[in-house]
């Protein structure tokens, strides 16, 4: 594993032979690593003005082993690693170890359009932007992975936000993964470490708050692959829910109405549920509510296109329940483990 971190000393000069830098924060990726790095090297930007810093988190599976296969072929991969292991002491340890000007930030769990480089580029330099990506378009290889990906673009699941949209174009609050000037990211301190999930609301938050611009474009093209497990996807959102607490807390910033849906919905239905139990009007109001959710999610997932068949629909309706029970109750868990801690300030 190269250790380029020994070698390149944090805010040195950049490299004029190598533009971009591409950081991809890795851990226990055997299923995914080979289709990312084939896409990578499909990539139309030319390899003598790029390196690829993959960033494991001591990954216990055979990633590492697969990215090795690569390195002996093509020199400009490396691999540096991740101690901390978790997604923001990656992206900074890449970005400390970069000398492009520019990183572009992938995912493993990602593949993406042979222009993917190129356009996040040019974006940069035609808008000013100091940050740009694409919509994100899940996609699913598996039955479960599938339901989650059509999960994905459903406004019923996540509250339809600007980057799941595939064909909206403009400037947006954050954009999936991203590509920015490697100072612009020096300059704001890197990512925050104390961020394992939302790292890059948090991010782009404080980019904001320094008056600069993200900007989406549906040019910037790529294909994200979700969690293929229920429970795997349970806890990612839980761990979603409990870290945007703590954006929320450090930005000082109210949280949106789709923040609060899902922890309002775990609240009713363990206060209703269990008022249920010796008052009738609280049956009826707690029957009524739930009803009128089990509609709206009949509604949302057989109306859904991105899957196909009656089994499908059933699973999605149940993937949209795990999304809403487990953010609402890691946002609930946010609230009281953040309760007294104080942020460092933008």
């Amino acid at each position: 594993m190269t250790d380029l971190t020994e070698q390149r000393e944090t805010g040195s000069q950049a490299d004029p032979a190598i533009e971009v830098s591409v950081v991809v924060p890795i851990l226990n990726e055997e299923a995914y690593i080979g289709p990312c790095i084939e896409s990578i090297l499909k990539q139309d930007f030319p390899r003598e003005r790029m390196e690829v810093l993959f960033v494991d988190g001591d990954s216990e599976d055979k990633t590492t082993a697969i990215i090795a296969q690569y390195q002996e072929k093509y020199p400009f991969i490396h691999c540096l690693r991740n101690p901390g292991r978790t997604v923001q002491l990656a992206l900074n340890i890449g970005i400390r170890a970069a000398v492009g000007e520019y990183i572009v930030r992938l995912d493993a769990h990602s593949e993406y359009a042979d222009d993917y480089i190129s356009q996040s580029i040019a974006t940069l330099k035609k808008t000013g932007a100091d940050n740009v990506g694409g919509p994100m378009i899940a996609c699913g290889k598996n039955a479960v992975q599938k339901v989650v990906a059509a999960a994905y673009h459903s406004p019923f699941a996540l509250g339809g936000g600007k980057f799941h949209i595939a064909d909206y174009e403009g400037y947006v609050d954050t954009v999936f993964l991203g590509a920015y000037k490697r100072q612009t990211i020096l300059d704001l301190g890197l990512y925050d470490e104390d961020f394992p999930r939302s790292e890059d609301d948090e991010f782009n938050m404080r980019l904001h708050a320094h008056g600069g611009k993200v900007y989406m474009t549906p040019s910037i093209k790529s294909r994200y692959y979700p969690r293929d497990s229920y429970r795997k996807v349970f806890k990612q959102y839980y761990e979603y829910g409990v870290w945007k607490v703590a954006v929320i807390k450090k930005h000082k910033k109210p949280a949106r109405l789709s923040h609060l849906v899902p922890i309002s919905f775990v609240l009713f239905i363990a206060l209703f549920g269990l008022l249920s139990l010796f008052f009738s009007p609280a049956r009826w109001v707690f029957g009524g509510v739930m009803g009128l959710y089990l509609l709206l999610d009949i509604y949302f997932s057989f109306s859904n296109k991105r899957v196909k068949g009656f089994v499908n629909k059933l699973r999605l309706m149940w993937v949209h329940f795990i999304l809403h029970i487990s953010y609402g109750l890691g946002f609930l868990q946010g609230i009281f483990q953040f309760a007294g801690k104080t942020f460092q300030p933008v």
